[in-house]
């Protein structure tokens, strides 16, 4: 009796870090991280409010724990987050699955201080962002965090680019997602205002980059319409 009840404690304290961690939990979620009936979910939930934690349920969506509910001893910065994030996304690719395993733990950790505002731009860049089993780790840009900051932000950014056969040139662009690859470097796919059109723009072409205090509409394209669409996307030009 004793070690269930040790076991349940152990998957309330998780369940606890996972409502603190995310914008949005559903019970699917739960129920397949623990491998427990959706029905043990809900009493788990029902147990960590009557311990007086402030759970709010949106009927279809999912839980999420109401905002300011703890106030965290340690305060990121979005860049600081974001930050946390690329390197999350650089890890995973690491073929040792015990640090894989260990950051991730460590990072849904670190997630929990992080306001709710934070959370959504953080999980829109996991989203956004996708990096490729080989990474070079020379140092070839030094823009990745302004240009993660105007994608969540919904920021237009001004460049100066130039392209593999040596034309410089001024655009506008709107991010929507970033990706770096064993055989080219951080690229954003970004709308350039420009061409009319969805372009790739590798990083270490930007001579100068603004982010613009304008912002931008969110581009009703999804990333499963991008790839359809744009099957094998080319660099600029």
């Amino acid at each position: 009796m004793e070690d269930k009840q040790t076991s349940r404690l152990s998957r309330l304290t998780a369940i606890l870090t996972m409502l603190l961690s995310k914008r949005l939990l559903t019970a699917t979620e739960v129920a397949k991280k623990f491998n427990i009936s959706v029905r043990t979910v809900y009493r788990d939930i029902r147990a960590l409010e009557e311990a007086g934690v402030p759970i709010v349920t949106e009927e279809g969506k999912g839980y999420q724990i109401l905002d300011g509910y703890k106030l965290p001893p340690v305060m990121f910065s979005e860049r600081e987050a974001y930050a946390l994030i690329t390197s999350e996304q650089i890890i995973v690719c690491n073929k040792d699955a015990s640090l894989v395993e260990a950051f991730t733990s460590a990072i849904l950790k670190i997630k929990t201080v992080l306001k709710h505002s934070s959370k959504q731009k953080t999980e829109l860049l996991s989203e956004r962002m996708f990096i490729g089993k080989t990474l070079s780790y020379q140092v070839t840009t030094r823009c990745l965090l302004d240009i993660q900051m105007a994608l969540t932000n919904f920021q237009a950014v001004k460049i100066a680019y130039t392209t593999v056969d040596g034309t410089a040139s001024e655009r506008t662009i709107e991010p929507f997602s970033i990706y770096h690859n064993a055989q080219e470097d951080w690229t954003l796919v970004a709308y350039c205002r420009l061409r009319q059109d969805f372009r790739s723009f590798r990083l270490d072409r930007m001579a100068r980059v603004e982010v613009l205090s304008e912002q931008f509409p969110p581009h009703q394209l999804t990333m499963r319409q991008y790839v359809e669409k744009y099957l094998q996307p080319k660099t600029d030009p």
